[in-house]
């Protein structure tokens, strides 16, 4: 069949043969995108013979997108700065009354600014006045929740979480994830899989640990692996730590290191995940979040100091 008689067929529909013109049209089948319908109906009829194809197709597109190379990590570039968020989260920090998640360095450098300049401390996001009281950063999550905040959402249901609230947290968590918070989908992953609040379903763990994987959560990425480990998929397994290594997770990176001693990992592949590795621990650097790290450390050591007096 030539290449023309092929896009002919792509533009009927594959129940009952209508083309597409102006009154008529064709919608892709959303799963397998191979087929395209003129109406619901034609779909419903059609799904019986096509539902073996769909199948195969769609689960080939879902292992493509599952092992593809995130270009970033989950959490993305600070919105001041524009560098990549280290994984280390205690080297940033979540604002409440914009849900946006501040490096340490510009945290760091716009606080200076103010103190030096005797200015109300303010959100350096959003300029919004920063909450004198845990209260205040409460009623401020509270709010964007409200509003559907993904980011609030998920950061509720992680404090329902903490309180042992596990169904409320279940239903903050439902609600981040349909908004394509991809640390929700994480959360529910370890839902699912310890049981907590749900019933224990490892399909669905499995469905959101590779939902925040494809969003490029390491540590999602690093659990798959350890998954299909344990039940033989030993080059699967790889792939996954490879993927979690290049995105800067250092567990991930380990396994690989174990892996190669083991004679399970080439040393192509290995040396190409330590570069990896290293290029984003790197790209997360910079001399204002070195200044803020050095300025926290100072403080933290003094305080040691003063509590051993």
């Amino acid at each position: 069949m030539s290449a023309d008689s092929e896009s002919s067929a792509d533009e009927v529909c594959a129940c009952c043969g209508k083309a597409s013109v102006d009154e008529i049209k064709l919608k892709i089948c959303t799963a397998c995108k191979l087929v395209k319908y003129c109406s619901v109906d034609c779909q419903k009829k059609h799904r019986p013979q096509h539902k073996k194809a769909c199948k195969k197709r769609a689960a080939e597109i879902r292992e493509d997108k599952l092992f593809q190379q995130p270009e970033e990590s989950y959490l993305g570039e600070c919105p001041l700065c524009c560098l990549p968020l280290s994984l280390n989260l205690s080297k940033s920090s979540i604002t409440t009354c914009c849900c946006k998640v501040i490096c340490n360095g510009c945290d760091y450098a716009n606080t200076l600014r103010e103190e030096e300049g005797g200015l109300e401390h303010k959100c350096p996001f959003c300029r919004e006045p920063v909450p004198k009281s845990q209260g205040g950063n409460i009623q401020n999550t509270m709010e964007r929740a409200k509003a559907n905040d993904p980011v609030a959402l998920c950061r509720t249901g992680e404090e329902c979480e903490r309180e042992g609230d596990y169904k409320r947290a279940f239903q903050y968590y439902i609600k981040a994830a349909a908004l394509g918070n991809i640390e929700a989908h994480y959360d529910l992953s370890c839902m699912y899989h310890e049981g907590k609040g749900v019933e224990k379903d490892m399909k669905k763990a499995i469905y959101h640990a590779e939902e925040a994987a494809i969003g490029g959560h390491p540590v999602a990425r690093y659990n798959l692996g350890s998954h299909d480990g344990r039940n033989g998929k030993i080059e699967r397994a790889y792939k996954h730590f490879i993927i979690a290594a290049n995105l800067g997770y250092a567990d991930a990176l380990d396994r690989l290191k174990k892996g190669f001693q083991m004679g399970l990992v080439t040393k192509e592949d290995y040396e190409a995940a330590l570069r990896g590795h290293q290029a984003a621990v790197d790209a997360t650097k910079s001399a204002q979040r070195d200044a803020a790290y050095a300025f926290a450390l100072e403080h933290a050591n003094l305080f040691a100091q003063q509590r051993g007096m």
